[in-house]
């Protein structure tokens, strides 16, 4: 019986070149069943009642899937499935498969088996011609062209024909092909440049074809069904009467409608490809595009009024909408722009009535690139006519008022524009001027003066809060180990609190004391004092408790991370983090600061202090950049040096249960745990210096002095309000750390003059390298051979320090550290006026 099934599977699903005739079948069947099979009467063409069957696609009955079940055959019911895909809801009909082969076999027998277990409907070609007439006939998904038997007919050949046919466009085609056994792999790319989707190695198995067929219906055939719907989309998009803009996440053009062409200027062909920011921005927009830019950025919909410029060059305002696409990964892959022409555009009436949608802002006809080389000047459109400064400022105030991003620099300029509507020529050419500050990024960063009035203040700034210089050289530098340290033998003696040597128990009897001495702590564990200050200020703070981790792995972890500093840098080593965690634990035990942060936040801080500067090269973010390192390559010249320590913080802890610290915590907890270290790791990054001071100043010391003029005992509801909010937390946790990381100036004037050394010597070692290799010199007063350390510690506490600790002093109570403050200015003072460049006056 399963030979006559197979026969007829054979005749029903094809017939081309089939050696059976239908009559002949017919007997077989009556012969094996006992009696007349009369439900396959009409399944022969008319015409045709017993010649060989050899065009199976001429019968539609044929395709009306018959299942041999019990010794009868019955019509299968063709199975229908909705497809979501988006808002749509689309209805896929019985799959469709042909299969060519030139020969029945076992594999072609296995795939006609399981079309029909899949209830997919099912032809069978026999010759390269009749498979292209039957796939233009039925339009199938998907095709399974026989790859083994090159002799009977190019595979390859076919399947490109098949390509070169638009219905092919989204058609699954599959080659099956030999097993080769214990012969080497060959390589499936012959395969994808003759159109193939993919290949089967001869198997079959009934259930391996019904599996393959399975996955490719809801793979390849399920995804090609949804591109197809594509089509009825685009055809939307085509015929929109609004100007339709599509642009990538990096903001290249990719799609941009007729409406869009008509209304612009443009051909299709000049925008494709082309990035937005191609065409020059007229500078007076750039405060407005990039309001908008920072609202679209993190996935926000903007809509507003803008002013474009057309390929002509003549100017209209437009509604404007612009929405970011999510898409792989939870980011935005596209950005969607629509626009319309204004309604009371009266002066482009006639062009409202010729293209009703207007395209694109600012960010996008501003930038496209003009052939004539044109400016796009903004300000023409709302400056010509007798006033034009007042049509300036109606207009500014139109687009302003018409934005729905809820920034506060967007509610500020709102004020400003509001306020200069009914103000006085002159109040409104200083509003103006205001409008002029408020637009440039560095709005917390003071201007100096030139550098002859102050070079070594002027070299602190270039190496400490720049990216560096672009080189010209073809110098890469390269940081001399990629690889992490791992804990070198002696680190591994086993260590706790209660075996811990006597001479650095001593050494850390007052570590609660802000005079406590690291430098005697560094002698006394031959330059690794991390770990065993780490692990008394960890148990003081119940560390190990929070996260639910033995002391043991606490102790792995703080030998890895300080076997990853470098104990070959003068100033970013292990010491420096015992430094930094020292103020910090010193700063969590003040009461003000006690009442504000949680133990979350406290873990956060003692864990960010301990790995702020791990795998420091001992070379600043502008030198790295200049260099073309891989890490500044890595980071994109941005927080160089401060994400890679976040970084590799958290890869050194996660990638060995032994030292990772975080194993045993909550998912969600561990997730905000690690976001404030990372945070806080980030905020030593020094170009950001003067806003997070001045955030904390705005946001903390200012509302708090205010209660207290006010007469409030520092108890109440308001100060708790100002202290807990959860910005205001992260503002003290940022200031904290700061503090914590350039506290040198402030220790006692010992202390204070060993920083200064390690410092300045640090920067020589860089300005040394630099001139080797020709690179920028970031801070040219750091030459070894002409530095003025004193004067260089002068402008660091003037311009870094006095503010900031003023600051904190003002919010923690520290007056022990501003006395050393103090002191020790006058001391680099002293030395200065004396015209002495070392760290310490000559002996007597």
């Amino acid at each position: 019986m399963k030979y006559f099934y197979q026969q007829f599977q054979c005749l029903r699903f094809s017939g081309y070149s089939t050696q059976i005739t239908y009559s002949k079948l017919c007997a077989k069947l009556d012969a094996a069943v006992g009696r007349k099979t009369s439900t396959l009467t009409g399944l022969c063409p008319p015409g045709e009642a017993g010649p060989c069957v050899s065009h199976a696609c001429q019968s539609e009955k044929v395709h009306e899937s018959l299942l041999f079940q019990g010794g009868t055959f019955f019509k299968e019911e063709a199975p229908v499935t909705d497809v979501q895909f988006g808002p749509m809801r689309l209805h896929q009909d019985q799959l469709q498969v042909l299969l060519v082969f030139a020969k029945e076999d076992n594999q072609s027998n296995g795939f006609c088996w399981a079309c029909e277990k899949a209830g997919f409907r099912c032809n069978i070609a026999r010759t390269p011609e009749s498979a292209l007439e039957c796939f233009l006939d039925k339009h199938h998904e998907i095709i399974i062209i026989d790859h083994r038997h090159s002799r009977y007919f190019d595979a390859e050949a076919l399947c490109r024909s098949i390509r070169t046919t638009k219905p092919s466009e989204n058609t699954v085609i599959i080659g099956v092909v030999r097993r080769h056994g214990d012969r080497e792999e060959s390589s499936i790319l012959p395969l994808i440049s003759a159109g193939f989707t993919r290949r089967y190695v001869e198997n079959s198995n009934i259930m391996a074809c019904y599996n393959e067929l399975i996955q490719l219906e809801f793979g390849e055939v399920r995804a090609q069904f949804k591109l197809r719907a594509c089509n009825s989309l685009f055809t939307a998009l085509e015929k929109s009467q609004e100007a339709i803009e599509i642009t990538s996440e990096d903001h290249v053009i990719q799609y941009v409608n007729p409406a869009f062409e008509t209304v612009m200027g443009y051909q299709i062909g000049e925008l494709i490809g082309k990035e937005l920011t191609e065409v020059p921005i007229n500078e007076k927009k750039a405060d407005f595009l990039d309001t908008i830019n920072s609202c679209i950025k993190i996935g926000k919909e903007w809509q507003g009024m803008y002013y474009a410029k057309k390929k002509n060059g003549d100017s209209i305002q437009q509604n404007v909408k612009i929405i970011p696409v999510i898409g792989q990964g939870g980011k935005i892959r596209h950005y969607v722009s629509i626009s319309r022409l204004c309604n009371d555009n009266n002066k482009a009436e006639k062009t409202c009535e010729r293209v009703q949608a207007e395209s694109q802002t600012d960010i996008q006809t501003c930038r496209h690139k003009d052939r004539r080389k044109g400016s796009l000047d903004v300000r023409s459109t709302t400056s010509r006519g007798s006033d034009g400064s007042s049509q300036r400022r109606h207009s500014s105030m139109a687009r302003i008022h018409s934005m729905t991003i809820e920034a506060p620099i967007t509610k500020v300029i709102n004020i400003i524009n509001a306020a200069q509507e009914s103000s006085p020529m002159p109040v409104a050419e200083a509003l103006d001027r205001v409008l002029e500050i408020l637009r440039t990024t560095e709005l917390y960063s003071p201007q100096l003066g030139t550098k002859d009035e102050d070079p070594h203040t002027s070299d602190l700034v270039g190496g400490l809060m720049t990216d560096g210089l672009r080189r010209l050289s073809g110098n890469e530098y390269i940081l001399s180990a990629k690889q992490t340290h791992q804990v070198a033998g002696s680190l591994i003696s086993p260590i706790s609190l209660n075996d811990i040597p006597p001479r650095i128990t001593e050494a850390m009897e007052n570590e609660e004391h802000w005079d406590f001495d690291i430098f005697e702590l560094e002698a006394a564990t031959h330059k690794r004092p991390l770990v065993y200050l780490g692990l008394k200020i960890f148990a003081r703070f119940g560390i190990c408790e929070f996260l639910n981790c033995s002391e043991s792995t606490l102790r792995s972890w703080l030998q890895v991370i300080e076997a990853n500093y470098h104990s070959s840098n003068s100033y970013h080593n292990s010491t420096h983090s015992a430094d930094v965690l020292h103020a910090t634990a010193y700063f969590l035990s003040k009461e003000r600061v006690k009442q504000t942060l949680d133990p979350i936040d406290e873990v956060a801080a003692l864990i960010a202090a301990t790995v702020h500067d791990v795998d420091h090269p001992g070379r600043t973010n502008s030198f790295l950049c200049n260099a073309g390192s891989e890490l500044a390559i890595l980071y994109n010249d941005t927080a160089v040096l401060e994400s890679h320590h976040a970084a590799l913080a958290f890869q050194l802890t996660t990638r060995d249960d032994k030292c990772n610290i975080f194993k045993s915590m909550e998912r969600n907890e561990y997730r905000t745990l690690r976001q404030a270290i990372i945070d806080m790791v980030l905020a030593t990054e020094m170009t950001k210096h003067f806003e997070h001071v001045n955030k904390f100043v705005n946001s903390i010391n200012k509302p708090l002095a205010a209660l207290e003029e006010n007469g409030n005992n520092g108890d109440g509801e308001s100060v708790k309000t100002v202290l807990t909010s959860p910005e205001n937390r992260i503002l003290i946790k940022r200031m904290l750390i700061k503090c914590a990381d350039i506290s040198n100036p402030c220790r006692p004037l010992e202390q204070c003059i060993e920083w200064a050394g390690r410092i300045s010597e640090e920067y020589f070692a860089q300005t040394d390298e630099e001139k080797r290799q020709g690179l920028p010199v970031v801070m040219p007063v750091f030459d070894r051979n002409t530095c003025s350390i004193p004067k260089s510690q002068i402008s660091f506490i003037d311009y870094f320090i006095t503010d900031m600790f003023d600051a904190w002093d003002a919010f923690a109570d520290l007056p022990n550290l501003m006395q050393h403050l103090d002191n020790n200015f006058k001391y680099w003072k002293g030395l200065d006026e004396r015209k002495l460049r070392s760290l310490r006056p000559p002996p007597e």
